[in-house]
């Protein structure tokens, strides 16, 4: 229980941080700059029945935190803590929106994703989160080693990537600033938990 418990405390301090800049953002960024779709884009359809595969995210963050391994639990908050203020920072210097399609509620899916536009930004598109922290979920459940598990997050992964394009939350380019900052902020982290890790080492010597 303890164990279940701590992971719980480090979801809500890497993954709340992330909410918090991003809320924070919203309300502070200025107009911003519309973004261009790349073929990339054109060709990926829009489809609201993409909606159920991209809220699975809310499911995968909490899969990783409690698959990671314990030694790297600190990691994985510390790495969404820094993608949150680079982010963040981008949002509110560079502030970014697109041309979102016209939705017609006519089901339950179109419903759903109705109610995700009315809560989302409309801005804060580049880069995206949803890609960003969906690829430091699976780098962390990766840590295990377990082929299986490995595999099917990472499949699970690309889907929330095309779900994202289909539902026009994000263009391409979008996904690939989440995939640059989820490497940069996953290596920063490494970086600063192995040197904290030697200035302890040293200290007890």
């Amino acid at each position: 229980m303890r164990m279940i418990f701590l992971r719980l405390k480090q979801m809500l301090l890497g993954w709340g941080t992330v909410g918090i800049v991003y809320s924070c953002c919203d309300r502070l960024q200025g107009q911003g700059s519309l973004l261009t779709p790349w073929v990339i884009d054109r060709v990926i359809p829009f489809s609201p029945t993409a909606v159920w595969l991209y809220l699975s995210f809310f499911l995968l963050i909490p899969a990783g935190y409690f698959l990671v391994p314990l030694v790297q639990l600190r990691w994985l908050t510390l790495a969404m803590q820094i993608a949150a203020i680079g982010a963040g920072s981008i949002y509110l210097m560079w502030p970014t929106t697109m041309q979102y399609p016209p939705l017609a509620v006519d089901g339950l899916s179109s419903q759903v994703l109705g109610w995700l536009i009315g809560i989302d930004s409309p801005q804060n598109c580049f880069p995206s989160f949803h890609a960003g922290l969906t690829l430091l979920t699976v780098w962390a459940i990766a840590m295990r080693r377990q082929t299986v598990i490995t595999t099917v997050s990472l499949v699970w992964a690309l889907a929330i990537a095309i779900s994202i394009l289909q539902l026009r939350r994000h263009l391409f380019i979008d996904l690939v600033g989440g995939v640059l900052l989820a490497g940069g902020s996953g290596w920063l982290a490494m970086y600063i938990v192995a040197r904290k890790k030697q200035h302890r080492e040293i200290r007890y010597e």
